[in-house]
């Protein structure tokens, strides 16, 4: 039988991801570790400034890091983005291989990145207590934390700490018991606070949705793969940071969207509004779910007339444990995001609904995205002041949306695969025992489409799609199909359900579909 880490390479391998780089490129990030350049004299200095990075627990590719200080107007929030773009430039082979990777790709334990380590997590990451190259955002913020203005600087930092959103949050929440309560760049985390809070307010007022999001941790360990599950909400701190981080990215869109010179191409992201018919759909819904489930229509039917979805989903019960109406809640939740089109990179400055800003380009992950890396080399463009149209850009900002786009989708796909083996080590024990004695899992109904009902396994809380050609068996081999606006499922000429939205079942291995690559269940109702 294959390891766990075993059948992850797998995965990367059929979706040609190499964690080994040409031995050109390795040459040139070598060249770079040796000579980074940092002592630039055209970099402004500000070493003095006592920046620190907040992410991850575990992350190694440290792209950002922040300060805050109080004005006369309200605050200056300095937002320090890794300068990848000077270390990967167009015609190197270290662009040409970042631009065949498209970005770096994440696997339960390991990562595939695009750029070599030596720079990812060495010359290029704001590691902590080392000068490095960035390009800084600074914003000016009024007292309600709006924005007054952003300008750009090219500059050699240095991070005081390493710091993660769970130790910030200990610092926030209780100065006394943090092992940096002395720290120079405390004043600039309890400013992170008050603006991270102004923000949040800010788009809250704009009617923005915040969707619940369980992040599954699967870990690999000497048996093949473990699971844990992350808590449902994040820390706060990691909230104001991502606030900060939305500003920016649509301040750099603004910038170069704005900018009069032919020189500069921009990419942004956007993301069409939800469609009107499927709003009116999910508005539908929501009043079947509350009259199959006996719930008060006040707190569970969404009237779009009266209360924006944000408040609405704001409003659902929420608990720490799966009680019926947590898990319809959460069903419900989900249909809400399924309104929601795609986002995409484009060469056309639009809208992007999911964080309400228009444009919106992404520069605040140039190490593990090949857009980011090219925003920065157009955003020192811009501070150059170049005029002068580059027809050899224009191809290459195609080429770059190109190949973003697609490595989005390949993500996705590493996810889905991931996901995949994780299920099939869960259940392929199951097929060694008597039917009898197999395992119940349960899980919860989280909606219908087509001919597909949609379940999330309790724990790991990974998705499962079960085919009504497959659960027609089941149910005396009846004509099954989905009604009341999509809440329930039952046999085709009847009222009866069998199976409802947000309902918890237990699904019990029948066999292995090896051909269409899909586990089979009996559903089970508790």
């Amino acid at each position: 039988m294959t390891t766990g880490r075993e059948d992850l390479m797998a995965i990367a391998t059929a979706l040609q991801l190499s964690v080994d780089f040409p031995s050109a490129a390795l040459a040139e990030a070598d060249a770079w570790a040796k000579n980074p350049q940092v002592d630039d004299p055209t970099l402004v200095d500000r070493t003095e400034v006592p920046f620190v990075t907040i992410d991850g627990e575990h992350s190694k590719d440290l792209d950002q890091a922040i300060f805050i200080s109080r004005t006369a107007e309200g605050y200056l929030v300095e937002y320090a983005i890794a300068d990848a773009a000077f270390y990967v430039r167009p015609g190197s082979a270290l662009f040409a291989e970042a631009m065949r990777r498209g970005a770096s790709f994440y696997f339960p334990g390991f990562s595939v990145p695009m750029l070599p380590r030596t720079l990812s997590e060495g010359v290029i990451s704001l590691n902590a207590n080392g000068d490095r190259r960035a390009l800084i955002f600074a914003h000016r913020l009024d007292v309600k934390g709006e924005l007054l203005g952003t300008t750009l600087q090219r500059a050699r930092v240095r991070s005081r700490a390493k710091l993660s959103f769970s130790s910030v949050q200990q610092l926030v929440d209780s100065p006394g018991t943090s092992p940096h309560r002395e720290a120079a760049f405390v004043p600039s985390l309890m400013l992170l606070r008050e603006v991270g809070r102004l923000r949040m307010g800010i788009a809250s007022g704009r009617g923005l949705v915040r969707y619940r999001r369980e992040e599954v941790n699967v870990e690999l360990d000497g048996q093949g793969l473990s699971f844990a599950v992350m808590e449902v909400v994040r820390d706060e701190v990691e909230l104001w940071n991502e606030q900060i981080s939305l500003m920016c990215n649509a301040e750099g869109g603004r910038l170069l969207r704005e900018h009069p010179s032919a020189a500069l191409q921009p990419i942004y992201r956007v993301q069409p509004g939800p469609d009107p018919e499927r709003l009116a759909a999910f508005a539908r819904l929501t009043e079947r779910v509350a009259a199959l489930n006996g719930l008060p229509a006040a707190q569970w039917v969404w009237r779009p007339s009266t209360t924006p979805l944000a408040t609405y989903l704001l409003e659902l019960p929420i608990s720490s444990t799966l009680t019926h109406e947590e898990r319809l809640a959460r069903a419900v939740m989900r249909q809400a995001m399924m309104v929601n089109m795609r986002s995409e990179y484009s060469t056309e400055p639009g809208a992007h609904s999911g964080v309400g800003a228009e444009p919106y380009a992404r520069f605040s992950a140039p190490m593990r995205e090949m857009v980011g890396v090219f925003l920065h080399k157009e955003a020192l463009e811009l501070l150059r002041g170049d005029q002068r149209a580059d027809l050899g850009d224009v191809a290459l900002r195609a080429e770059v949306v190109t190949v973003a786009n697609r490595a989005r989708e390949t993500q996705r796909k590493v996810q889905d695969l991931s996901n995949e083996a994780v299920l099939n080590r869960l259940f392929r024990p199951e097929l060694g025992l008597p039917a009898p004695q197999r395992t119940r899992f349960r899980a919860t109904v989280m909606g219908f489409s087509g001919a597909t009902v949609h379940v999330k396994h309790d724990a790991p809380p990974l998705d499962l799609k079960l085919l009504l050609f497959d659960l027609a068996k089941f149910f005396n081999g009846a004509w099954l199909e989905v009604a009341e606006e999509g809440a329930m499922l039952r046999a085709k000429n009847t009222t009866v359900p069998l199976l409802k939205l947000g309902e918890p079942i237990d699904l019990v291995v029948d066999r292995r579909d090896e051909a269409h690559r899909r586990w089979v269940f009996e559903p089970k109702k508790i």
